[in-house]
């Protein structure tokens, strides 16, 4: 008798990890098919950068980049921010720096009139699109 429900058990152990590693498939799988896709080639993009006191810079350029990382390189876009596990974090645009530890400033970035999901370096960069990159204090 112990027997048969020692065999049950491990008949039920190995049912529930086989439908674990089905689940994580079709995860993975989901993930892939609706995960943004990051296009090659050239691009024509806008990118507007609007500063502290509501002044707009537009950068009008071709990018073959594919994240918009790169498309604010290739507009020759200054910035500069903390690197980390995620990715960069803009911290500093054109000179202008947000401190939102002192005034809870931060750069918000759009596309179109969509708040990014993404950070730059995973934001993908599409043909036509405007990207805006605003200063922004939090109240």
């Amino acid at each position: 008798m112990s027997e048969t429900k020692n065999t049950g058990n491990k008949r039920k152990i190995g049912i529930a990890v086989a439908a674990l590693c089905a689940a994580a498939v079709l995860l993975g799988v989901i993930y892939l098919v609706f995960a943004p896709k990051a296009a090659a080639g050239g691009k024509a993009i806008v990118i507007e950068v609007v500063d502290d006191k509501q002044d707009t810079v537009t950068y009008e350029t071709d990018t073959d980049a594919e994240y918009l990382r790169g498309a604010m390189e290739d507009a020759g876009i200054e910035f500069s921010g903390t690197e980390s596990e995620y990715g960069l974090m803009v911290e500093t645009v054109n000179g202008l720096y947000a401190d939102y530890v002192k005034d809870k400033a931060y750069w918000a970035f759009y596309m179109g009139e969509e708040y990014c999901n993404y950070g730059v370096d995973t934001q993908p960069v599409e043909d036509g699109k405007t990207y805006r990159i605003v200063y922004t204090v939090m109240e």
